[in-house]
């Protein structure tokens, strides 16, 4: 997975509660079998009319946001089932970090173990985040801070997903850390 260290980027606002991952991704698509090719299908119901031709009122469309990289969001963000399709397309659209009052406990969990960085600020920060489209948002993981126009906030991260994000590392890049130790071992068994 690609470290999250230092991410400057506009931010896109979506400051809508309880989306979940019905939303997020319909079940339709969740039929690949990679972890790419998702991000087509991000608010699939509410990107698209049903002549599948972009939506022009939602706000992935406007081409002001084409290459945001942080959405922020409401409260209770990725409730619902346990997708992991969810983190993919969200990751695969191009986000890597989402911004939101609370997230749903497993939702969170996929997300940073696919790489995308779950930030959880109050929603006056939120709304300040996203007041002018034209100012980019800094997120800063090491330092634990986000910042936008000269103001900074902290959010808190448990250091093992901290150091995991930094680093780039899931759990196949820790195991391979491993990888002689392993091989000695499965020697070892053959004997």
């Amino acid at each position: 997975m690609e470290a999250i260290n230092i991410l400057t980027s506009q931010a896109v606002p979506l400051l809508n509660d309880n989306i979940d991952t019905d939303q997020l991704i319909p079940k339709t698509y969740l039929k690949r079998i990679e972890k790419t090719g998702f991000g087509e299908f991000l608010f699939d119901d509410w990107r698209y009319l049903r002549d599948r031709t972009p939506n022009p009122e939602f706000i992935l469309n406007d081409p002001v946001y084409k290459k945001a990289q942080i959405l922020v969001t409401g409260d209770n963000f990725g409730s619902g089932s346990s997708r992991e399709h969810a983190a993919w397309a969200l990751l695969d659209y191009g986000f890597k970090v989402i911004i939101a009052g609370s997230f749903s406990d497993i939702f969170y969990m996929n997300a940073t173990k696919n790489g995308v960085l779950p930030i959880v600020l109050d929603k006056q920060v939120r709304q300040e985040l996203v007041s002018d489209p034209t100012k980019e948002v800094t997120v800063d993981l090491d330092a634990q801070t986000v910042t936008y126009n000269g103001n900074s906030y902290t959010f808190d991260i448990d250091p093992t997903w901290k150091h995991k994000l930094i680093n780039g590392l899931d759990e196949i890049a820790i195991t391979l850390q491993y990888e002689n130790e392993i091989a000695a071992y499965e020697k070892k068994q053959q004997i």
